[in-house]
């Protein structure tokens, strides 16, 4: 928490043109600087004004504070969603309508136009060549301007979901701060919900409008594929539908239980590992490392089982997305043929555009959106429980700043628990005045910590009140440090005073000890402390309290963990001196110190057993004389002795230990691992190395060869059916011609049954069989009567059969569809292996690790690798892999494809090569770097 350290790098898409804008070209400075530059933290952009995290988080908060009062008025529970519907809707229906119009108008329209592109080749078109050119101009002209609308409307969309992301963080992040003692919360689960459930709200968003889009486009493109094939288009357009609305809708709602199950398995073993990580040193001490690592694995094994589960069904859904438009296609042209009628290349490529866009739509972004819906719903409902847990309810009553007291406590009594069985603190009656010192002292156990924590609000009283004028600065007793310099956990956001900030660390005794460390106050601490004693760090502790400016001081026995010259120079120079004018509240087992105290209270079970001062304690108890001379006899820690340098003494006029030059040699901060350069090969086999064996690997790679065989196979045979299709038909017609001349064939409405004839059109004879016959029209003239359509048939150089072809195009489904499932299966079973060895490698690395490993690196930091970064490797990695291994072996056949139709093609192939070779070099180092540094900048350190 480097307060001071910032970069000032402007965003350059706030003064871009709106053409750079348009192509995003306002980025191109910072990927020519990546590629040859490994970017820094420095080097990211400014956040624009309408993504600042306080902004973001007023917003929300405000909204979700409306939402509890409503709901408090109605008798209900708040909902999450309610507040985060009304903070950012209309935002993400703007992005709604741009989606809408792409999928509903310009996706649709681009097969039409291709239909006619393509009609116009055929013999029977009487399109011209000015409106073959229009078709595909508009062809490009829709593809390029898709493009365009698609990613602004994604990126909008993602913001939409960033922003969401970050108030709700910034929503929790102040809930934390208000967060009771007795809320049932770790660490661990917050954690969780920042970096697991919170990322949920960056996918949901690019895939939500799909839910209500697809039913829209779904009915303009049946009603096409209608328009286009009659009644044939309802067994591709039925099937399309079950497997979208019943099949995935309760594979969804199955995925929806199972996340919730991860979500808890996921908290436990979180939670599991920051109790290990906050007591390494116990473990370390006593050698329970393999215990505590058999239960971190089975806390692991069960997660495992249910993600293994899940995976399988997402495996499932994958496969679909790759069979799902060729089956459907499939069974239309099936039933079209046996309906009685030839297919032809405009008709089969514009139903299959047609069936690509309905399952992009509805067996792919639909069920996908339902899918991350029910996950984010899953998300939304655990951060909603953490919003509704018991916070600090303000206890304290403002003090009118004319009195001459600081706190009134009025017939207190409080407890940590609601149920007072015991009560922490009993009929507390006193009032503290301005500007004097008091002491608190007692015995351990007393209640002198919990009474300082009742001056705070911290601990609500059950009965009385409590009235406090002005603000308190607090000094804990147990001193803590966040990861950053030694000057920013004093100033601790507080802007720098130069002359103040020399005289708090010389009355705080630091002057010496910052001389002693490497850097000065610029050396970098961990949130353990690193290299600093038990009493370097009470000082720092000490001296961030009093930095502060406040009315009120509250100290929690800052003088324990000091020898007693440092003591009595914390006391003196300090607490009485520094703050003489202000008010002070010191709890102390030092009680050599009570005689220079106004006022000294002491405790006994959580009640006041005598007060006043020091003078007038020693008159009415003799014994309280005994108390204070055993205080006397020694008030050091042997333990913490023997870690002060014989060498380290109060230097009180010492100059500036840490004046402008030391800043010229500043330490490089201990930050988290940044790995560099580009991702090897070798570890993706390492990955899957360790989640398989060779047989799982070879039998996956078989699985996707032959799947993509499967897969292309269908596209190629569907195009060769249809070119024999027309090939066969054109023989025909033209040997009708001239064997008779008394038909009359009129090639230019072949396709239109009602005026002329439909040649060949196919019906089912007696034994089964599709079989082709001409049908005429009444109005042509009878046919001879030696003609024989058979005849015709068997003189053909070559016919293929509509059955045969059925047959052999079945096949390739039957392929395609077992052969990609297995190859999803498979795959995610060797993710899940490799996810599960992997965290038990890493944990097992980290338990082997030397103290200065987790004395250099927050706490945070390493359960970030254990949530967030695990996560990741969980869910997204595998199928992020998948994904793209399925991207390259669709290129593969694609292009295998048009190399069999056109060898030639192989030049522009080689040209498109180098350039998107060249694209990728200059892409990708850059958003691998960028990825890196937002896995750093988005861990919680500072929540563990």
């Amino acid at each position: 928490m480097d307060a001071t350290k910032k970069f000032e790098n402007p965003n350059p898409r706030a003064s871009a043109n709106p053409i750079s804008k348009l192509f995003f070209w306002w980025l191109t400075r910072l990927f020519w600087y990546g590629k040859d530059h490994d970017l820094e933290m420095k080097n990211v952009y400014n956040v624009l004004p309408a993504d600042i995290s306080e902004l973001l988080g007023n917003k929300l908060e405000q909204n979700w504070k409306n939402e509890v009062r409503a709901a408090e008025k109605s008798g209900r529970k708040p909902k999450f969603f309610t507040a985060l519907r009304k903070t950012f809707i209309w935002s993400f229906l703007y992005y709604g309508w741009w989606t809408l119009f792409l999928y509903t108008a310009l996706k649709v329209a681009q097969p039409y136009i291709l239909g006619l592109l393509i009609w116009h080749f055929d013999p029977r078109a009487t399109s011209t060549y000015q409106e073959a050119y229009l078709y595909a101009s508009g062809v490009i002209i829709i593809a390029i301007v898709s493009a365009l609308i698609s990613h602004h409307s994604n990126l909008g969309l993602m913001e939409v979901g960033m922003r969401m992301r970050i108030a709700s963080s910034s929503l929790m992040y102040r809930k934390m701060l208000r967060l009771s003692k007795s809320s049932t919360t770790t660490p661990g689960q917050i954690i969780n919900l920042l970096s697991n459930d919170m990322s949920k709200f960056d996918q949901v968003f690019l895939l939500l409008h799909y839910i209500w889009i697809m039913p829209i486009q779904g009915a303009l493109i049946a009603f096409l594929i209608w328009r286009s094939v009659g009644i044939a288009s309802l067994a591709g357009i039925f099937l399309i539908t079950i497997q979208t609305i019943p099949v995935q809708g309760y594979i969804s709602r199955w995925t929806s239980k199972l996340r919730l199950k991860i979500a808890v398995r996921t908290d436990e073993r979180v939670r599991l590992m920051s109790e290990i990580v906050s007591g390494i040193q116990v473990i370390k001490m006593y050698t329970w490392e393999k215990p505590f690592q058999e239960l971190v694995s089975r806390a692991r094994k069960y997660e495992i089982d249910v993600l293994t589960l899940t995976s399988y069904l997402r495996g499932f859904t994958l496969a679909t997305f790759v069979f799902t438009e060729r089956t459907t296609l499939y069974f239309t042209l099936m039933s079209y043929v046996f309906l009685g009628h030839s297919i032809s290349a405009d008709k089969v490529f514009s139903m299959a555009q047609y069936f690509n866009i309905l399952q992009l739509t509805m067996a792919i972004l639909y069920p996908m959106a339902v899918a991350h819906a029910a996950e984010a719903a899953v998300s939304i409902k655990r951060i909603e429980n953490f919003l509704l847990l018991n916070e600090n309810v303000p206890s304290i009553q403002p003090l009118s700043a004319t009195k001459e007291t600081s706190v009134i406590m009025k017939n207190v009594t409080a407890s940590w628990t609601t149920i007072a069985i015991v009560n922490t603190l009993h009929n507390i009656n006193m009032e503290i005045e301005t500007g004097e010192l008091y002491a608190v002292v007692g015995s351990v156990g007393a209640g002198k910590s919990s009474f300082l924590q009742a001056i705070l609000g911290e601990l609500k009283p059950l009965t009385g009140q409590i009235y406090v004028g002005g603000k308190i600065s607090y000094a804990s007793q147990e001193p803590w440090l966040f990861a950053g310099t030694v000057r920013s956990n004093i100033l601790f956001g507080q802007p720098y005073d130069k002359d103040k900030y020399q005289r708090v660390i010389k009355v705080c005794a630091l002057v010496k000890d910052f001389e002693q460390l490497p850097y000065g106050d610029k050396t970098l601490v961990g949130d353990r402390g690193t290299a600093l004693s038990g009493g370097q760090r009470a000082r720092i502790n000490l001296a961030r309290a009093v930095y502060r400016d406040a009315d009120i001081y509250l100290f929690d026995d800052p003088l324990s963990a000091v020898d007693t010259h440092v003591g009595r120079h914390l006391f003196d120079e300090c607490i009485n001196d520094y703050l003489k004018n202000k008010t002070r509240v010191l709890v102390t087992h030092q009680l050599q110190y009570l005689k220079q105290c106004d006022y000294v209270v002491v405790l006994n079970n959580g009640q006041i057993e005598n007060e006043g001062p020091f003078k007038a304690l020693q008159e009415k108890r003799t014994d309280f004389l005994e108390i204070l001379a055993k205080g006397e006899e020694s008030n050091e820690d042997p333990s913490e002795l023997l870690k002060i340098d014989a060498n380290l003494t109060l230097d009180l006029n010492q100059s500036d230990a840490n004046d402008e030059d030391a800043e010229e040699d500043e330490p490089e901060e201990t930050e988290e691992l940044l790995a560099k350069g580009s991702v090897s090969g070798s570890l993706y086999w390492k990955y899957l190395r360790s989640g398989g064996s060779i047989f799982m690997i070879v039998s996956f790679l078989f699985c996707m060869i032959l799947g993509q065989i499967g897969s292309s196979g269908c596209d190629y045979w569907v195009g060769y059916w249809t070119k024999q299709e027309e090939i066969h038909i054109k023989a025909m017609r033209d040997r009708h011609r001239n064997r008779s001349d008394d038909f009359t064939i009129k090639s230019s409405n072949m396709a239109e049954v009602d005026n002329e004839f439909e040649f060949p059109t196919t019906t089912n004879d007696w034994d089964g069989n599709v079989s082709s016959m001409i049908i005429f029209n009444d109005n042509d003239t009878a046919p001879p009567q030696d003609f024989n359509a058979t005849k015709i048939i068997d003189e053909d150089l070559y016919y293929l059969d509509p059955n045969t072809a059925l047959w052999i195009y079945g096949g390739f489904i039957i392929v395609s569809i077992v052969m990609t499932t297995g190859r999803n299966l498979i795959f995610y079973k060797i993710c899940m292996n490799a996810s599960k060895n992997l965290h038990n490698f890493m944990f097992s690395c980290l338990l082997k690790a030397p103290m200065l490993f987790f004395d250099n690196n927050p706490a945070g930091r390493i359960l970030n690798r254990f949530s967030k970064d695990i996560g990741a490797v969980d869910e997204i990695l595998p199928r992020t892999m998948i994904e793209s291994i399925q991207i390259f072996a669709v290129m593969i056949g694609i292009l295998v494809q048009v190399l069999i139709i056109n060898w030639w093609i192989i030049f522009a192939i080689i040209v498109m090569g180098i350039l998107f070779g060249v694209i990728r070099k200059i892409y990708v180092p850059t958003a691998q770097t960028v990825k890196r540094l937002e896995g750093i900048g988005k861990r919680a350190s500072h929540f563990a």
